[in-house]
């Protein structure tokens, strides 16, 4: 390839900057550059044959000028930062501050209405279709979105929360046109590149665990009537039968009052041991034994009808939390187990 000084892109010069240095030095300042980088430059050295004299001195003296004019410690921030934080401490620690520190730098659609108070979006919204209103609180924060619902007529509330659920993808056109009608109200301007995972039953689990005041299930109890296998698969994933192993044990009592052994040994079948002991530790030693007993005697049974019958117990147990008689912290086949 026969190089011209006034066409040589940023990759050619990159190139021939580090075929200047030499082998050694050039692969050291390799080892600082991603694998998509490398391939570019390499690529383009094997494009080159000759270095003519003035080409080399241009490259140079451009490289001396870039030097000077960015004198300083010159770093990939975002790589920088996520090393940082994953030296700062426990697993959990890391994978929190982690969490916070992406959707601290990612780009969110509709930014302004994630800085305003949830009465005030509230009141924006309630004017808005409910899907368009879906459509926003999807793109958000759950704690936020939550709040915002609270703040939603009541009978606004279970429509929004079903709408939610079915949206998968949004395109950007989509996202552009709700945001361009609410600009003429909170001027929101921002932009979106990708079609986006902004809805789902997941994100309405999210949103519905962040409810106060018991809110979460009246919602469910209204939107059962339009959706009750929805309403089953959010409630499933809202709270488990593992999530039994941190009820405390004042709870957990009051539930294995309302189920009898045979069930409980078939719901145990796949549960974590520890979630067995603590089930074991808040019944008798004699009915701890006993299902025991029969869990090694239980010979193999079908998947479905040991998920179905742990269902059943968290739907007992979800049943005295909806009648305030206690709290719990929330949180398919037919193969044989």
């Amino acid at each position: 390839m026969a190089l011209q000084k006034d066409k040589l892109d940023g990759v050619h010069r990159t190139a021939i900057f580090l075929m200047c240095l030499g082998e050694e030095i050039a692969a050291r300042v390799m080892r600082e550059m991603s694998d998509e980088e490398i391939f570019k430059v390499t690529r383009a050295m094997a494009e080159i044959e000759h270095i003519p004299e003035d080409i080399k001195a241009a490259v140079l003296a451009d490289f001396e000028l870039s030097a000077e004019a960015q004198a300083g410690l010159v770093i990939k921030g975002q790589d920088f930062a996520k090393k940082t934080i994953s030296g700062t401490g426990d697993e959990e620690r890391v994978k929190s501050l982690m969490k916070q520190f992406i959707t601290g730098t990612e780009t969110r659609p509709l930014e302004t209405i994630a800085k305003m108070q949830p009465g005030m979006v509230a009141g924006l919204l309630e004017r808005e279709h409910p899907q368009t209103v879906a459509l926003v609180l999807s793109t958000q924060t759950p704690d936020h979105s939550s709040a915002i619902i609270s703040h939603l007529p009541e009978e606004m509330q279970p429509d929004v929360i079903y709408r939610i659920a079915t949206i998968d993808s949004v395109s950007p056109g989509v996202i552009d046109r709700i945001e361009d009608a609410l600009h003429r109200e909170i001027g929101v301007v921002a932009g979106t590149q990708d079609q986006r995972q902004v809805g789902g039953i997941p994100k309405v689990v999210e949103i519905l665990d962040h409810m106060e005041n018991n809110l979460d299930a009246d919602i469910l109890d209204n939107l059962e009537e339009v959706d009750p296998d929805m309403v089953e698969e959010i409630r499933k994933q809202m709270f488990t039968f593992e999530d039994l192993a941190a009820v405390d044990g004042r709870s957990l009592q009051m539930i294995l009052r309302e189920v009898n052994n045979d069930s409980l040994t078939l719901a145990l079948k796949t549960a974590s041991d520890e979630l067995r002991e603590n089930i074991f530790s808040n019944m008798s030693a004699r009915a701890a034994d006993m299902i025991r007993d029969d869990l090694e005697a239980l010979g193999p049974v079908r998947l479905s009808e040991v998920e179905a019958m742990q269902q059943t117990i968290v739907k007992i147990a979800m049943k005295l939390e909806e009648e305030g008689k206690l709290v719990l912290g929330k949180g398919g086949g037919d193969e044989l187990v």
